[in-house]
């Protein structure tokens, strides 16, 4: 019984950290609104499962990226809030790993979304 307590505690406070996440970080609601175009985009374009499979992940991953991003930067704001080279350099690697995500993911949607954008306009 304590378990199952425990679960849906656990998930409240995560659920929680996404919100908040999405409320206090810019970037995390820019990634939102180009995951609902890629996602309109899959409607409209009718994508097949693989590619619908391939979009998930790229967002998922772009999404976790960018809350790892903002945790590290606020650990690192909390535990050293003096300006700190070795703390900039540490903020930049999470902010680029981030970069990498999502230019990753504009070369998955374009080859995914392009061929298909062509079709339908008959290109």
């Amino acid at each position: 019984m304590k378990e199952d307590k425990k679960k849906g505690i656990g998930l409240s406070f995560a659920w929680n950290g996404i919100i908040q996440v999405i409320k206090r970080e810019k970037n995390m609601r820019i990634h939102c609104i180009m995951a609902l175009f890629a996602i309109c985009f899959g409607f409209v374009f009718q994508i097949s499962r693989l590619e619908w499979v391939t979009i998930t992940i790229v967002i998922v991953l772009v999404f976790a990226l960018e809350m790892m991003n903002s945790v590290c930067e606020r650990i690192i704001d909390y535990v050293k809030p003096e300006i700190s080279v070795e703390a900039k350099i540490i903020k930049d690697m999470a902010a680029g790993a981030v970069l990498v995500a999502a230019i990753g993911s504009i070369i998955i949607g374009s080859l995914i979304f392009i061929p298909k954008m062509f079709a339908f306009f008959g290109i």
